[in-house]
């Protein structure tokens, strides 16, 4: 399975990372409005990811939930009829949850660089070090940390969850009750 070295970050300041992240670039940005649905599985995460206009892809992936860089594992496959797939993973499965995104990615060299306005949540940075099948984690790591810098990305901005494990948690936090139990029975 191909790898990334990873971090996700909240975004203090968004214009000034747009600018810092258009100065790295090696290519022009793309813009991307994304749907991805979370389904139900017992190992890693499967999510099916519609960019509309019927593209879409079909993820699974591996990746620990732990401070700081991570690794994951990811299988990508692109999907012709997503609409049916959806259908199908959700009776077979069952959803999880929805994250709906806009997301502007730049590459600097071998890294993407992603810029999301993610609906319920805000504004975060995403840097994925695409690792060649011969590169070390270690070389990943270090380039991560370079951008950290040059992004001027603070430890005290990342976050060690996904966006899926964020809304679920605002999305607990907002139901009064839940998780309480006060009834007399049981």
């Amino acid at each position: 399975m191909p790898r990334n070295v990873e971090i996700k970050a909240r975004a203090r300041l968004p214009k000034r990372l747009q600018e810092l992240a258009s100065a790295l670039a090696t290519r022009r940005p793309e813009h991307l409005d994304q749907t991805d649905t979370f389904f139900s599985c017992t190992k890693g995460r499967l999510k099916l990811r519609q960019f509309g206009g019927g593209r879409a892809e079909l993820i699974y992936y591996e990746r620990p939930d732990s401070e700081g860089l991570v690794t994951s594992s990811y299988v990508r496959t692109p999907i012709d009829a997503p609409d049916q797939l959806h259908e199908c993973l959700r009776n077979a499965l069952g959803v999880r949850a929805k994250v709906r995104k806009h997301r502007t990615v730049y590459w600097s060299g071998q890294t993407r660089i992603h810029l999301d306005e993610v609906e319920g949540l805000g504004s975060f940075l995403e840097l994925e070090v695409v690792l060649r099948p011969d590169q070390s984690v270690e070389e990943g790591e270090a380039e991560v940390k370079h951008l950290m810098g040059a992004l001027e990305i603070e430890d005290e901005d990342l976050i060690n969850v996904a966006y899926v494990d964020l809304l679920s948690r605002e999305t607990e936090a907002a139901s009064p009750g839940k998780g309480d139990n006060h009834s007399s029975g049981s």
